[in-house]
């Protein structure tokens, strides 16, 4: 749409050969296949969005029958709480990276997400502005591509 923004990646750079925990985020063409937000804290930014809230986790322990998947709390297995207490994760771009059918050990949770502050590197995950997230998740539609290069 002609429009370009600055983002954040993984603090382990860009790479070909994603592992869970290594920082980094994958190389590849991704599909956008979700949209989660906190309804307490923003309007449903688009109709496919689906809200989060404090039992919604997604599963990063290769173990897990569910690994790299939405799961609900209690859940016995490592995971990540999307209801996080900072405003990382109000807005929440699901991308197909290791998923649906994810190999252990490949990395979970390749989101698109808000930053910390501008250029602030994430575990993997590319990052945005708040304002520059939303209006990128107002204009998305499930399949839309996220291409990150090396």
């Amino acid at each position: 749409m002609g429009r370009s923004f600055a983002s954040s990646i993984g603090k382990g750079g860009i790479t070909a050969r994603k592992q869970e925990g290594d920082g980094a985020t994958p190389e590849g063409v991704h599909r956008f296949v979700g949209m989660l937000y906190r309804p307490d804290r923003m309007e449903r930014p688009t109709d496919w969005a689906k809200p989060i809230g404090p039992s919604d986790l997604w599963s990063d322990d290769g173990a897990d029958p569910d690994y790299n998947h939405m799961v609900r709390a209690p859940h016995p297995f490592s995971h990540e709480r999307l209801s996080r207490a900072d405003p990382l994760y109000d807005l929440i771009l699901i991308t197909d990276w290791n998923w649906p059918y994810s190999v252990p050990g490949r990395g979970s949770a390749i989101f698109v997400h808000r930053w910390r502050k501008p250029r602030h590197p994430t575990e993997g995950c590319v990052a945005f502005a708040p304002e520059d997230l939303l209006w990128i998740a107002r204009r998305l539609r499930p399949q839309s591509r996220l291409i990150v290069r090396g």
